[in-house]
């Protein structure tokens, strides 16, 4: 799979040069190695713990970072808006699968897949209608956040008991799975302007690679649970979008970046702290 995407690629006239190409691959084993470690965290942790963390700005960092050092800061800057508006979109992509997986067994994860993605594709047409600023992109993927907790507060947290053992062939067809997926985003992303760029930079680059594993290797109910639990994460990757459009242009790529991970850190510890005090209390 990986060496048919970037044959596809340098088809198209992609990634044609050594740097490109060097681009390239960072990119695929950054994704791969994040890919990796949330499946590994699923299975000897929990899958709860595995959608919570799956919220932590993976894919989107890697997206927005490459938009400005191949594109222009600015170019990121402007696409991290709409990235934040844009996590309407993964949450329903996931609520989607979450609702195709729940009522088709045969051949679930294939149709659940076409569904999520075709609804993914038609609510990132509707957002991009609407006029992205600091206030939207603040409110949207907040009320989204609430909402979609409220449609999977149904769904029963489960832990993964008989585990698959960890050999080279699994860990090598679970990073075939992820760089295809990752190749063929991030590709739609830089053939298009800064909103649809933001946008596809919002599609869940390593929380679906994720979700396929888990629903191939074990079952449905697992991926259930790492869809639950997904949204509670979520608040790091707004505050880390909204970061990078305030620093990208002031401070540049590399300090942007770490102020924005320290942000989106910081949120994550906090939400974790507060958590744990709640639900120590009598």
């Amino acid at each position: 799979m990986l060496s048919v995407c970037i044959w596809a690629l340098h088809g198209c006239g992609q990634y044609n040069s050594p740097m490109d190409s060097t681009l390239l691959l960072m990119k695929l084993g950054i994704s791969m190695l994040v890919v990796l470690v949330l499946s590994v965290v699923a299975e000897r942790v929990s899958p709860r713990a595995a959608g919570i963390i799956s919220g932590y700005p993976a894919g989107i960092a890697i997206n927005l970072f490459f938009f400005g050092y191949e594109i222009g800061p600015a170019f990121a800057a402007e696409s991290a808006l709409y990235t934040a508006a844009g996590l309407f979109a993964t949450l329903s992509f996931v609520y989607l699968y979450y609702v195709a997986s729940s009522h088709v067994t045969r051949c679930s994860v294939l149709f659940a897949s076409l569904v999520s993605f075709l609804g993914y594709l038609a609510v990132v047409w509707c957002v991009q209608k609407v006029p992205v600023n600091w206030a939207t992109a603040l409110l949207i993927p907040i009320v989204s956040i609430f909402l979609f907790l409220y449609l999977f507060r149904s769904i029963e947290n489960s832990i993964i008991a008989d585990k698959v053992q960890l050999t080279a062939r699994v860990l090598l067809l679970r990073a075939f799975v992820s760089a295809g997926i990752i190749i063929v985003v991030t590709s739609l992303a830089h053939a298009v302007g800064p909103a649809y760029a933001g946008l596809f930079a919002a599609f869940p680059s390593t929380m679906f690679p994720l979700m396929l594993i888990i629903h191939t290797t074990y079952d449905v109910r697992h991926v259930h649970t790492i869809i639950k639990n997904f949204p509670l994460g979520l608040g790091s990757l707004i505050v880390y979008s909204l970061f990078v459009a305030l620093t990208y242009g002031s401070l540049g790529l590399l300090w942007g970046t770490l102020l924005s991970f320290a942000a989106a850190t910081a949120y994550l510890a906090a939400y974790t702290f507060i958590m744990r005090r709640t639900q120590s209390r009598p």
